[in-house]
């Protein structure tokens, strides 16, 4: 997609915040410009990090998600609070890696299991047959046990019975034939066939000091491998064999090391990682500084940040070509407050506007899925129509923005808020409404939310 599609694409689903929207899609076109040049030239490219600036509430995240569904790459976001330094009890930062590379595993067996989704079907097919048509032994080999007790017999009966078990092979081959037909027709689909099935193990949990993420060996893969199958005989429908078969048959058709490697060369040159709530690793600007685990966080992420090796248990990712967007509110620190090392790993920098009364208005109304559609079609379901009128959407924006203003900001999170306190009756006795058409205008609003209103006029007058 080109800058201008992604951004169109964007805004759809999220108001304003130009500024972000072209620095994220800017910075995907690139991930494609750098595919495009000598391979002496691309490994020298590196991307150029960004870091999302602005309050909570006003977007950041929103772009995240949105671009996940967008790009058809490996995507990671994650909360840098979750993360701990080495040495004290939590995730270390490499997990992050660990966890792209799963995701990038997943996408590539996805797209493997497409591949042999044809061949996989047609040997299903033939083992549901092989069940519901159980051979009783082949004619041949019936023939061939024969033969030492039948010194006495003529040619002629030999020509018969080699007739007869050639007869009864066809007549197999069509019985066969027909049960494929209604089998792929679904006709079977309830008929009941004895399935052995292989029991899974209970995963063998390991304790440690590091945790499990930082153990490169697959431990699990280990023990299967070693634990003897336990196999059980199920009695299950036609459907619930294919998708059992189907299973066995694409893991079996499948390569693990076509997909190992896909996945690693995938994540390398196109992953992308969302580093939100950056700014709580950040120390505030005080007498005492920062606590020892938020700057040990910092530096943990640096060489993350600026190109490593994670070894992973499918092998080792090169994290330098992997794109990093990071995001904070930096109510209490600023940017300059990170490592200075670390912020130069991030050049890009745009910070997001606070959202006006114009900004809510739109929320409403524009975006594909925006909050008053949802109400209405959540309540179009029992039977209840809901419906905005312009004055009624302008007094939610209007107090919206209010409250956001008097108290504290939370951004676009505020219209949650606000419009679940004025459809709550709706959406209590909605089922029992006497009176299907529901209209909600500037009246109703007011009148829904005059309480809250009330007590934010006194908390004024409160020292």
């Amino acid at each position: 997609m080109t800058p201008r599609e992604i951004v169109a694409e964007l805004n759809k689903y999220i108001v304003g915040q130009d500024a972000a929207k072209r620095a994220v899609a800017i910075a995907i076109r690139n991930r494609w410009r750098r595919q495009q040049l000598p391979e002496d030239l691309r490994k020298d490219v590196t991307p150029k990090n960004i870091i999302l600036i602005g309050p909570t509430g006003v977007g950041k995240t929103e772009i995240a998600r949105r671009l996940a569904q967008l790009v058809g790459a490996p995507f990671l976001k994650i909360e840098a609070t979750k993360y701990t330094e080495v040495g004290y009890v939590g995730r270390d930062v490499e997990s992050m890696i660990r966890d792209i590379t799963e995701s990038g595993i997943g996408m590539i067996k996805a797209e493997q299991r497409r591949l042999v989704e044809t061949a996989a079907k047609e040997r299903v097919n033939e083992r549901l047959l092989d069940l519901l048509i159980p051979n009783s032994g082949s004619s041949e080999d019936e023939t061939d046990h024969d033969e030492d007790n039948t010194e006495d017999k003529t040619d002629h009966d030999e020509k018969e019975r080699r007739k007869l078990a050639r007869e009864e092979r066809q007549r197999q081959k069509r019985t066969r034939d027909k049960m494929r037909i209604r089998l792929e027709a679904g006709e079977l689909d309830d008929r009941n066939v004895e399935l052995t099935v292989e029991q899974k193990a209970v995963p063998v949990q390991i304790f440690s000091n590091l945790g499990m993420e930082n153990m490169d060996v697959d431990f699990q893969n280990m023990f299967d491998k070693i634990m003897p199958k336990n196999n059980q005989n199920r009695q299950v429908s036609v459907k619930d064999a294919r998708k059992i078969l189907m299973e066995q048959e694409t893991e079996a058709l499948i390569d693990r090391q076509t997909v190992n490697e896909k996945a690693v060369a995938l994540v390398e040159n196109h992953g992308i990682i969302f580093i939100d709530e950056l700014d709580k690793v950040c120390g505030p600007s005080s007498s005492h500084g920062p606590d020892v685990s938020r700057q040990g966080v910092q530096r943990d992420l640096l060489p993350v940040v600026e190109g490593t090796t994670v070894n992973t248990r499918y092998g080792p990712v090169r994290t330098d070509h992997i794109l990093f967007i990071a995001a904070g509110a930096f109510h209490l620190s600023k940017p300059s407050d990170l490592m200075p090392e670390l912020q130069g790993r991030f050049p890009i920098r745009v910070e997001l506007t606070d959202l006006k009364k114009e900004d809510f208005l739109r929320i409403l109304t524009e975006p594909k899925h925006s909050l008053t559609k949802q109400y209405a079609e959540l309540l179009n379901t029992e039977g209840v129509k809901l419906h905005f009128t312009q004055d009624g959407i302008e007094a939610l924006a209007d107090i919206a923005f209010e409250v956001n203003r008097i108290t504290q900001n939370i951004g676009a999170r505020r219209l949650h808020t606000i419009l679940e306190r004025v459809v709550e009756e709706i959406s209590y006795e909605g089922p029992d409404l006497p009176v299907k058409n529901v209209t909600i205008d500037a009246a109703y609003v007011r009148g829904r939310l005059q309480e809250i209103m009330e007590k934010e006029d006194l908390s004024k007058f409160i020292l």
